[in-house]
């Protein structure tokens, strides 16, 4: 009997080992994957922050360049002040394809000796003063029966500038006496409301 309780009892030995054995193996196993399962969840929170993050940045970039831009349409006036004879004269152009899209700090740059006054994306205007004379003195003068358009220079003299097909024969008495002395005009838009006044 003896040989049969001692069988008996390793049986039993071998079977709380092998019980325990798989016990033991389970819980490691189920650790693993609760680690594997932490991972993976900790991994997807961390494509989850990322994914924010990007958003994030992908909206601050779009709201930087939000910014307003130069459209292909706009025009830009220069305005220049001569402090010499206090006029200011008034330059508009259509802007140039290389400044389309540029921002008003891009602009600033390529002009750097300009002050931007007014920035959109259809209109700009640029000013700077000047030490100088502006070259807009005009003299309007009759001349054989003709008006005749002369450019008065810093020194005061005078230059033909211009010879006109209107008669003065056919302008009004006042204009006559006028025209006979001289009409002095500063700037190009005063001078052509003046011809155009006279035609």
């Amino acid at each position: 009997m003896n040989k049969t309780i001692i069988t008996m009892l390793s049986i039993i030995v071998i079977m709380i080992a092998v019980f325990t054995a798989i016990v033991i193996y389970k819980t490691n196993n189920k650790e693993e994957i609760d680690n594997i399962e932490f991972k993976i969840a900790e991994e997807n929170i961390l494509d989850d922050c990322t994914d924010e993050y990007e958003e994030i940045q992908e909206e601050m970039l779009q709201a930087s360049t939000n910014q307003e831009k130069i459209s292909p349409n706009c025009f830009i006036t220069f305005k220049t002040s001569y402090k010499k004879c206090g006029h200011e004269t008034n330059k508009y152009e259509k802007i140039d394809d290389n400044l389309v899209n540029k921002t008003e700090e891009e602009l600033q740059k390529v002009y750097s000796d300009w002050k931007i006054e007014d920035f959109s994306d259809s209109n700009i205007v640029l000013s700077k003063d000047e030490e100088g004379y502006c070259d807009e003195h005009y003299l309007v003068q009759d001349k054989e029966g003709k008006v005749v358009i002369y450019k008065i220079l810093e020194d005061g003299t005078k230059q033909k500038f211009q010879e006109t097909e209107i008669s003065t024969e056919y302008l009004a008495e006042a204009d006559k006496v006028q025209i006979k002395e001289g009409i002095r005009v500063n700037g190009k838009q005063n001078l052509n409301q003046l011809i155009e006044d006279f035609e």
